[in-house]
């Protein structure tokens, strides 16, 4: 009978599949936390870290970018220590050896803090907000990119441009989201403009249960970097936002902190 444990642990595993489907973000996310980089660890670099951390993590568990704009944020950031239960550092370049002196205290690390959750979803009802709780919603992301004579659709299997897909998955994990893009065989037609919201029924039916996102990135010599439009259509209305002259690094962070105000119903982005 040594395998009915085993047996046991399969059809627990099947019954949570049915009850969680994939088009939901259930990964182990630990939701109250939020991570800086830092230089070195000093007690100086740490306290700006550790600001940097509390207003993350407030946007972070209730998906609300207007908090940013609170003006009763300055205070709450001012008592950072007081906020974080523990943290810890991770070595940035760990494997590679000092070999000057200032690397001894200029190396960059990871600051991550951890927090309780009683504690912040008070001061998230300090600031007139709420916990956005998980699962989430997994957001299929339909990109189209143009640079000169070159266009394409971005997509998770194919070879366009793998850096702008890192780009976007590290944009997302900040905000507790998980960002997917098509397959290249099952990439739908997209154009340089934004899709229709007729459109946007094609694209909930290739998305596969995950909430779309369209956006067209358009390179400008003029503004100097990318021109982005974004738009998400949900039972409020069509919701477009926009971003010029950026990196396609910002494109995304912008793009999952619209998605991430849209979808927590705080408001449009």
């Amino acid at each position: 009978m040594q395998g009915a444990p085993l047996i046991r642990k399969l059809l627990l595993a099947a019954i949570l599949a049915c009850l969680f489907p994939a088009s939901a973000f259930v990964a182990e996310v630990d939701l109250y936390s939020s991570k800086a980089i830092v230089t070195g660890t000093g007690e100086e670099n740490r306290a700006l870290g550790l600001r940097e951390c509390v207003a993350k993590v407030l946007v972070r568990v209730s998906g609300d970018q207007r908090l940013l704009h609170n003006a009763a944020m300055d205070a709450i950031v001012e008592a950072a220590a007081s906020h974080v239960a523990s943290y810890r550092y991770r070595d940035r370049l760990e494997g590679v050896p000092i070999h000057d002196e200032q690397g001894s205290y200029a190396r960059p690390h990871d600051l991550t803090c951890i927090f309780d959750p009683a504690h912040v979803d008070d001061l998230l009802a300090q600031l007139g907000s709420k916990p956005w709780p998980l699962p989430r919603p997994g957001i299929a992301v339909f990109l189209h990119v143009a640079q000169g004579t070159r266009s394409f659709v971005l997509t998770e299997d194919g070879g366009e441009s793998p850096y702008m897909g890192e780009s976007l998955a590290l944009a997302a994990e900040p905000l507790a989201l998980e960002a997917k893009l098509p397959r290249a065989a099952a990439r739908p037609e997209l154009s340089g403009e934004l899709p229709s919201p007729e459109q946007f029924e094609a694209l909930r039916e290739a998305a596969g249960g995950d909430v779309p996102l369209a956006i067209t990135l358009e390179w400008s010599d003029q503004a100097l970097g990318w021109v982005a439009s974004y738009r998400m259509v949900n039972e409020k209305g069509v919701q477009d936002w926009s971003a010029t002259g950026i990196s396609f690094d910002e494109a995304f962070r912008i793009a999952m902190r619209g998605a991430a105000q849209v979808l927590s119903g705080n408001g449009p982005p």
